[in-house]
């Protein structure tokens, strides 16, 4: 390693999920970009933890964000409540930071993204849930570099 490679930092890599009752959208940070990683089929609570601390480990993740599905109102759903017991859960067994995003209208939009992008059917199917896991991790992103660059004004 040269004394530039050292002197750089090390990129922080954040995990984005998408929790359904069903699947489980993942997506990735690479930088301050969200990525799309996989859709995770859930099968039970032990395999589902087993499959995501195997992602967690793997892209050496230090954080996670859970997308918090709130009614427009901002009350709680019952989805809401599963993504947030889901979220604690994997807090007391990661150790890692976790954090709730709203993700209000996040799986329309990526509905549409999709339409726009010419995919339809199974395809569409098998992505929709990465693809809102990619719109709620980068939005955290988003609101965390802005927040920073507020911060370095203000100092």
């Amino acid at each position: 390693m040269n004394s530039i490679d050292e002197q750089r930092p090390a990129l922080e890599s954040l995990l984005g999920l998408d929790v359904g009752d069903r699947r489980v959208g993942v997506a990735i940070s690479v930088g301050m970009t969200a990525q799309p990683l996989m859709t995770l089929v859930r099968s039970n609570r032990r395999q589902d933890l087993r499959s995501l601390l195997r992602i967690l480990r793997k892209h050496e993740c230090t954080e996670i964000v859970v997308g918090n599905p709130l009614y427009m109102s901002g009350d709680l759903s019952p989805q809401a409540t599963k993504a947030q017991a889901f979220a604690e859960m994997l807090r007391e067994e990661t150790g890692l930071p976790v954090h709730l995003w709203d993700e209000r209208l996040t799986t329309t939009e990526a509905h549409r993204h999709l339409h726009a992008s010419g995919v339809a059917g199974s395809q569409h199917k098998k992505v929709v849930d990465q693809v809102a896991a990619v719109l709620i991790l980068q939005a955290f992103l988003d609101a965390r570099a802005i927040r920073a660059e507020q911060h370095n004004e203000a100092s």
